[in-house]
C-alpha cells in the first residue's frame, strides 16, 4: 500500500499540485460555505448579525464615503464592468498575435457567467433587500446573492487567473482581491445588501471561476501561460 502510495499517488500530487491547491481553495471550500450561508437563508430568512453589520456602517457614513461607495457601485456596476470587461477581453486577444485570446474568452465568460448565475440564484432564493430606512439608495429586485460582489469577485479572480503566471501576477492578484473586497463592502455600506448576500456573491464567484479555469485549461493549455507568451511566464 504504502509502495503503491509513493509511486503513484504522490507524483501525481507533485504533478498536479496547482490545480489540486486551485480546487480546494477555489471550489470545494467556497463551495461550503455558500452552501452553508444559503441554507440559512432559506430555513431561516438571514443571520442575527447581518443587520448589526448594517447598523455599524450606517453609523460610520460621511459625506465623501458614500459619494466613493456609490462611485464604486456605478463602475461595479452592469453599465460600465461589462464595458471593462468587453475591452480588457479585445486587449488580451490583439496581445502577442492573439496568443492571449483563450485569456480574453476565459475573463469574459468569467464575468458574464456569474452575472447569469447571480440572476438564476435571485430568483431561486428570492430574499428581500434590507429595510429602506437605513439604506443611502433604493434598488429594485431581489437580495440574495449580491450581484454586484459577484460580478466583480468574478472580474477581479478572472483577472488574476489571466496573469497570474506572468510578472503581473502579484500586483494584479493584489488588485483584483482588493477591488473585490471594495465594491462588496461599499454594497453593505450603501444598504443595498446584507454582509451575507456580499459573502455570498464571493464564494459563488469563486466556485465559478475556479472550475471554469479548470475546465478551460484543458481545453487551452495555453491559459496556464502569461497572455504575452512564454517570455512573459513565470516559472
Amino acid at each position: 500500500m504504502l509502495a503503491r502510495v509513493r509511486q503513484e499517488f504522490l507524483p501525481f500530487v507533485r504533478h498536479h499540485w496547482r490545480s489540486l491547491l486551485l480546487l480546494l481553495l477555489g471550489v470545494l471550500g467556497p463551495l461550503l460555505l455558500f452552501t452553508e450561508l444559503a441554507e440559512e437563508v432559506l430555513e431561516e430568512g438571514g443571520f442575527a448579525w447581518d443587520q448589526a453589520v448594517l447598523s455599524w456602517y450606517a453609523a460610520q457614513r460621511t459625506p465623501t464615503l458614500t459619494r466613493v461607495a456609490e462611485t464604486l457601485a456605478q463602475i461595479g456596476g452592469v453599465q460600465v464592468l461589462p464595458l471593462i470587461t468587453l475591452a480588457i477581453a479585445w486587449l488580451l486577444g490583439q496581445a502577442d498575435s492573439g496568443r492571449g485570446r483563450a485569456h480574453g474568452w476565459f475573463l469574459l465568460t468569467g464575468v458574464m457567467g456569474a452575472t447569469l448565475l447571480n440572476v438564476v440564484a435571485k430568483v431561486i432564493f428570492q430574499r428581500p433587500r434590507p429595510d429602506e430606512m437605513v439604506a443611502v439608495l433604493t434598488e429594485p429586485g431581489y437580495s440574495f446573492p449580491s450581484g454586484h460582489a459577484m460580478a466583480n469577485a468574478a472580474f477581479g479572480m478572472a483577472l488574476t487567473l489571466v496573469f497570474w503566471r506572468s510578472r503581473a501576477g502579484w500586483p494584479v492578484a493584489v488588485f483584483g482581491a482588493l477591488w473585490a473586497v471594495a465594491v462588496g463592502t461599499s454594497r453593505n455600506y450603501l444598504g443595498v445588501h446584507y454582509p451575507s448576500d456580499v459573502l455570498a456573491g464571493i464564494t459563488a464567484s469563486s466556485v465559478w471561476v475556479a472550475g471554469l479555469y479548470i475546465l478551460m485549461s484543458r481545453r487551452w493549455p495555453g491559459l496556464r501561460q502569461s497572455p504575452g507568451g512564454q517570455r512573459d511566464t513565470r516559472t
